[in-house]
């Protein structure tokens, strides 16, 4: 019989499966995600990037500001202070010198990704986003999506609204319920989705629509894979980035169709590139992949933003490390349990404590508006710890120190040893 004719909840029952405990699980996911690396003594350059992209495989977007933007952080955590304008090169700038790596795409969110998957993500291995809502403005002016391609053509990179001004001209804009977005706008979105327009640079943090065949390499660009293909690929990739995952972890990563990812973890299973496995505690089928590295121990501290691909989806983050994590941006002020915009603190291997952080740019330094230690944790070797990561975040902001008001149960030793 086919192993790829089993549905992919039947590995549980397969005889040869490795059992594996949840320990040796946590450090296989730690490695793959490039935290049993030390961090590099020289500078780190366009070398380390893309070894932390060799392991993580794409880096989310995500336009919030509070203390540094998503997309900076998880490099940070990874390979300490680097230059400011590393990713910003490799993202959103072009020569001949230093070639664009990332592009931007729909992959697990709004995501930066490397140039070569741009094949893949296009692929119809995944599901269509929330982009499909604004077909019907498509096939109800086809004119102004001729337009906006025109546009696009002639004066890229250019913003959404100069677009809209230069078809529209000055004077009042349609409005509609999402967000008061324009009409133009909303197609930008639907062509961005599409893929038959992408971000050519940003400014400010506003996205620059210019045509992909601008952007990406033509021998990338003439690549076709079919969706069969693309999926593998992308749970491979996906296997690559957790070291150890259910089929519905590997799925969430690039936001897959359920049937796709679980035909393609057949199929990688049968081929060799997963092995099914049996983590104890997790209650659910698990695969691992074929070279997924098993340190001995995982040292070192890093703090993570709610956007870093280690913690981003939760269930796995509680399975992993027994850690509720919720982001409570959106939650009342006065009902917030940990804070606004809150990092979990990674020391040796565990999530030992979480803080919600803000960079005070007007008063120069980076505020721990709260500070929490996971129960059971010494509370004075992880404010230890905790401070000597803080400032050296500080440091890497352009800021001149660490301030830790009162909020938490770790507050009181944070702020003593900050002090």
């Amino acid at each position: 019989m086919s192993l790829v004719a089993v549905s992919v909840g039947a590995w549980w029952e397969y005889p040869d499966v490795q059992k594996m405990n949840a320990d040796v699980a946590r450090r296989i996911a730690l490695a793959a995600q490039g935290f049993a690396d030390a961090r590099p003594a020289s500078p780190p350059g366009r070398r380390h990037l893309q070894r932390v992209l060799s392991r993580v495989q794409l880096i989310q977007l995500d336009s919030v500001n509070v203390a540094v933007r998503a997309h900076y952080m998880p490099l940070f955590s990874r390979l300490g202070s680097y230059p400011a304008d590393l990713v910003d090169d490799a993202a959103w700038s072009h020569s001949a010198r230093k070639p664009r790596m990332l592009v931007e795409y729909w992959a697990h969110e709004a995501s930066l990704v490397p140039v070569e998957d741009w094949p893949l993500l296009h692929s119809g291995a995944k599901k269509l986003g929330w982009w499909t809502n604004y077909r019907s403005i498509a096939d109800r002016a086809p004119e102004l999506v001729e337009g906006v391609l025109r546009v696009v053509k002639e004066r890229g990179p250019i913003g959404a609204g100069a677009i809209e001004r230069e078809l529209l001209g000055e004077g009042p804009r349609s409005t509609g319920p999402w967000w008061g977005r324009s009409e133009v706008k909303r197609l930008c979105e639907y062509l961005f989705g599409l893929g038959e327009l992408t971000t050519g640079t940003r400014r400010s943090f506003e996205r620059l629509y210019d045509l992909p065949e601008r952007v990406i390499p033509a021998d990338v660009m003439a690549r076709k894979v079919d969706a069969d293909e693309g999926a593998r690929q992308l749970v491979a990739r996906s296997a690559v980035a957790l070291g150890v995952a259910t089929e519905p972890d590997l799925r969430d990563y690039y936001r897959l169709a359920p049937k796709a990812s679980q035909r393609a973890v057949a199929e990688l299973v049968e081929s060799g590139v997963l092995e099914p496995v049996e983590v104890a505690g997790w209650g659910a089928p698990a695969y691992r992949h074929v070279e997924a590295r098993v340190p001995r121990k995982v040292q070192g501290r890093a703090l993570l933003c709610p956007f870093d691909p280690l913690v981003w989806e939760r269930a796995r983050t509680e399975r992993i490390f027994g850690f509720r994590y919720r982001i409570e941006i959106y939650v009342p002020e006065e009902k917030r349990v940990h804070g606004y915009y809150v990092f979990p603190f990674l020391l040796d291997g565990e999530l030992v404590a979480r803080v919600d952080l803000k960079a005070d740019r007007a008063g120069g330094v980076l505020r721990v508006q709260s500070a929490f230690a996971e129960p059971g944790r010494d509370h004075g070797r992880v404010a230890v710890e905790l401070a000597a990561e803080l400032r050296h975040m500080a440091d890497w902001l352009g800021l001149d120190g660490v301030v830790v008001m009162p909020k938490g149960d770790l507050a009181g030793a944070l702020g003593a040893v900050v002090r």
